[in-house]
């Protein structure tokens, strides 16, 4: 309780588009949901809405991919720009992936190594401090 009384709050509000979840582990996490396609028409927007995600207190930022079926080279470039915000930020980036499209060519160029690729939102946010699974969709 602070002085007078009044319960303390975190000042952090996400942004339209954008959901404060409890995780235990990891509080507060940020999800952002992310359009079902991602290219050269709207990727800069789609980072700017991760982007305003990194404010105090946010420990983790989950992008939630789950509806997305299309990311081009924008938009790839884009998820590298914004692990590059997140780690400079000291904040954790998650990625929710279930399409074998979007997964397969975040793995082909080899980003399963750099970013952390859950294959549900469910797995993401449970994620807690653990270290990133295998990106496999069996």
């Amino acid at each position: 309780m602070a002085a007078g009384g009044a319960r303390t709050r975190l000042s952090c509000r996400p942004a339209e588009g954008m959901a404060l979840v409890a995780d235990p582990q990891q509080l507060p996490a940020v999800v952002v949901a992310l359009p079902a396609e991602i290219d050269m028409a709207n990727a800069d927007q789609v980072g700017q809405q991760l982007g305003s995600a990194f404010t105090p207190g946010v420990k983790t930022v989950i992008a939630d991919m789950t509806a997305t079926r299309f990311c081009d080279s924008s938009g790839i470039n884009m998820l590298v720009r914004v692990h590059q915000q997140a780690a400079a930020n000291r904040t954790e980036l998650r990625l929710a992936v279930a399409s074998p499209a979007v997964l397969r060519t975040l793995t082909l160029l080899g980003l399963d190594d750099l970013l952390a690729i859950y294959p549900s939102l469910s797995q993401a946010l449970a994620a807690g401090s653990a270290p990133k699974p295998e990106t496999r969709h069996d």
